[in-house]
């Protein structure tokens, strides 16, 4: 049933519901508006439901079954078995907690909810259908927050079985004997190392000569490292260009010629090349809105696209990241409700969770004398950690960056757990900490983020536990 065009008002409008929408719904809710959420699919988004959460839950997974190979020289003598059917339970009662949550939070603020497809028709003007139906609104502001898409391959097309995305490896309820993964960016990364420490064999293809390209090359080597101590196949410099009864085909990148073929064999490939903004899903272009030629929704500082119109997330330049969206969610809501805003962080940090995990935060200092900088750098070895030494893991290093002022302006770590440093880390470049406010600041002992100050005191020339 279509319901003729005669359109609602609306106050503010929002279109998608993942960790952007939903942020934007609850602040924008607050600041009293009458808010309406949009959501084609599942509350939560791509993040809560077939991303974020579910990945970095089986990496959980996947690192206590990992254990019992790393204690025997603890003492601990110990087997464990993986059913990947009661992993999947584990994974869906998770995201279910989350979204729940979520759901109940937009309930309280009194968010109106909506389900169905929203899209714009003209400036000023959004449809929404869902099964047979179709609604017309017409919302005073709009934020849209619908995220980014899958990149497809058109050699290596998914089928939803043998050639599948990252959503669909995470619902799986069996273990491929053998997986391969296109592409080496922070998706492939963590999936290759949860699979392999699950017991599947692992081939990560990539058409550059290294992975995590975005990440300084020693960084990358690090990680190649530990991607090989797990046994983790790394087929660089080569391109998927098919698929046969064997696995998945490749070639060498930029090679020219289909003779150095080969094929690696597969149960199951996993495409995980990026995703790309999904502007035309919502139809952007009817709103007034400009797209840029990578597809991103052009914004200004406030997140403004049009005329009572805002995009934030994945829509937008910058890294795809849920706490990027998250941050300008709120000042897309504020913007909205006429309050000043803008969107100008000094950092976004950014993490891998494979091991080992990856952080980094401001600048590394090549790119830092690359801007005409003069930087200082310091790399604390974890060998030199207490903390590391406890937990058994001791490869990787913390590195502080600062300028000729002594300003902290980036951070990189590589190692277990290192994860957890990204707040402190993003934290002392937003605030323009200097090194020696770092190195002056007590931290707990034991635990990693010493390493933050040792890596400090290394610098201003007072190192303890390493010279």
């Amino acid at each position: 049933m279509v319901v003729g065009e005669v359109a609602s008002p609306v106050d503010l409008l929002v279109i998608g519901a993942g960790p952007g929408g939903y942020a934007a719904a609850l602040r924008a809710a607050r600041l009293g508006r009458d808010v309406t959420l949009v959501e084609r699919g599942a509350i939560g988004g791509t993040c809560l439901n077939v991303g974020c959460i579910p990945s970095k839950t089986l990496i959980e997974v996947a690192d206590a079954y990992a254990l019992t190979g790393r204690v025997g020289s603890w003492g601990i003598d110990a087997t464990s078995t993986v059913d990947m059917g009661r992993v999947q339970a584990h994974l869906v009662g998770v995201v279910s907690d989350l979204t729940s949550g979520v759901s109940r939070l937009l309930a309280d603020a009194g968010v109106t909810v909506l389900a169905g497809h929203g899209r714009f028709t003209r400036p000023g003007r959004v449809s929404v259908e869902h099964d047979d139906t179709v609604e017309f609104l017409d919302p005073r502001d709009v934020i849209v927050a619908t995220g980014s898409r899958p990149i497809e391959l058109p050699g290596v097309p998914l089928d939803g079985d043998r050639v599948v995305g990252s959503a669909e490896l995470l619902s799986t309820d069996t273990l491929p004997d053998r997986l391969v993964l296109v592409g080496g960016g922070y998706v492939g990364i963590e999936l290759g190392c949860a699979f392999a420490k699950l017991g599947s064999e692992v081939t990560i293809v990539e058409s550059e000569d290294r992975v995590l390209t975005t990440f300084d090359a020693r960084t990358t080597r690090l990680v190649e490292r530990g991607l090989r101590g797990l046994g983790v196949g790394l087929c660089l410099g080569h391109l998927a260009v098919g698929t046969d009864d064997h696995g998945l085909v490749v070639e060498q990148a930029g090679g020219g010629n289909s003779g150095g073929r080969v094929t690696l064999p597969a149960d199951r490939i996993g495409v995980v090349v990026g995703r790309r903004p999904d502007a035309d899903s919502v139809a952007m272009t009817r709103s007034g809105a400009t797209l840029e030629p990578s597809g991103h929704v052009a914004v200004d500082a406030s997140r403004r696209a049009a005329d009572g119109v805002y995009a934030i997330g994945d829509l937008t330049p910058g890294p795809a990241l849920a706490h990027k969206a998250t941050a300008e969610a709120e000042v897309a809501a504020d913007a909205a409700c006429g309050l000043p805003a803008a969107f100008d962080p000094t950092t976004i940090p950014m993490v891998v969770f494979g091991d080992p995990q990856v952080m980094t935060v401001g600048l590394t200092r090549d790119e830092a004398t690359d801007a005409g900088m003069e930087p200082a750098a310091f790399r604390f070895p974890l060998a030199a950690s207490g903390r590391a030494r406890t937990m058994g893991d001791t490869e990787g290093t913390v590195t502080v960056v600062a300028d000729a002022d002594g300003t902290v302006i980036g951070v990189q770590a590589v190692g277990a757990h290192v994860a957890e440093l990204a707040g402190e880390a993003a934290l002392a470049v937003e605030t323009a900490a200097t090194v020696e406010d770092l190195a002056g600041t007590i931290h707990a002992h034991p635990t990693m983020g010493e390493t933050l100050m040792e890596a400090a005191l290394g610098l201003v020339g007072r190192p303890i536990h390493t010279r």
